[in-house]
């Protein structure tokens, strides 16, 4: 994807827009009208002020023909946000990489409710990093290691430990135990997730995630668990504890689905990220970085 026309604004990556293929709209700004009218009057005001551009970078005006599959990019509002009352800790940093112990409830990156209220907008904002990145995610609820990127040239180089499968992740969980269960023990599942749908499922035919898990203690019947994913699908390691029979504490979502409000911190999913392992890319050099956070009981 070639770089945006508009630098990071206070945190926040500007919008890209591609326009359809076809439409009757005879220009730019009758299209951005007609697809956010509720935003009509901003809309115009960004227009005239030159914040709406081309993927050259050329600001559009009212009369700016409209050109199927060209893009438009620019600023969105960022909503209003409630602060998610827990605080981001860094573990290290340096020139290429930033890795912090992230708390449960706040959002790795920004995505639906979730924008201003990211990990990664408030570490944008708070050390003046715009270019900062996340090498890969952890979900909202999720707590521990993750690791950015803090330059445009180291990105690729470190996002691809992830990609490649070359970076070991190590992670701790509590959930009720069961002495019929033997452990390590290995879960491999065919794991699914349908756009628009909320939970992954697991269906039959060929394997493609792999977690390895391990009691490590158990105290007033509960167990503590150490949690190695060989793969990285989506919601992966609480669907194998789920179909072991041990659903996460805490865990809204499986093996049912149950809502709790976004400002209820009452009751977090125990799962930690508890350890990143990885060969660094440019030096070599075996590097481990370990959360400091602790799961309540």
């Amino acid at each position: 994807m070639p770089a945006a026309p508009l630098p990071v604004r206070d945190g926040l990556n500007p919008t890209r827009l591609r326009l359809p293929d076809d439409g009757e709209w005879a220009t730019a700004l009758t299209y951005l009208l007609a697809r956010f009218p509720s935003d009509a009057a901003r809309l115009r005001e960004k227009v005239h002020a030159g914040e709406v551009v081309d993927e050259r970078g050329t600001p559009i005006t009212e009369s700016t023909a409209y050109r199927p599959r060209a893009f438009l990019y620019l600023y969105r509002d960022p909503p209003v946000e409630k602060r998610v009352p827990f605080e981001v800790d860094i573990l290290h940093r340096d020139e290429n990489v930033l890795v912090v112990d992230k708390p449960h409830f706040l959002a790795s990156t920004p995505r639906g409710a979730y924008v201003v209220e990211s990990a990664l907008v408030r570490l944008r904002r708070e050390l003046d990093l715009p270019e900062l990145t996340p090498a890969h995610r952890l979900d909202r609820i999720t707590a521990g290691v993750l690791l950015f990127t803090v330059r445009r040239e180291a990105r690729r180089a470190y996002q691809s430990l992830f990609d490649e499968r070359r970076a070991a992740k190590e992670y701790e969980a509590l959930a009720r135990h069961d002495e019929t269960v033997r452990f390590p023990v290995t879960v491999r599942s065919r794991i699914v997730k349908e756009r628009g749908v909320l939970q992954a499922r697991e269906i039959s035919g060929e394997p493609n995630a792999e977690s390895r898990i391990d009691l490590i203690d158990v105290r007033d019947g509960i167990g503590r668990y150490r949690l190695s994913p060989r793969t990285g699908k989506t919601h992966q390691l609480r669907l194998h504890m789920s179909s072991l029979g041990l659903p996460i504490i805490g865990d809204n979502f499986y093996p049912r689905f149950y809502d709790v409000a976004a400002d209820d911190y009452s009751d977090p999913l125990r799962l930690l990220a508890r350890s990143l392992e990885f060969d660094d890319p440019y030096t070599g050099a075996r590097r481990r970085f370990e959360s400091r956070r602790t799961l309540p009981a």
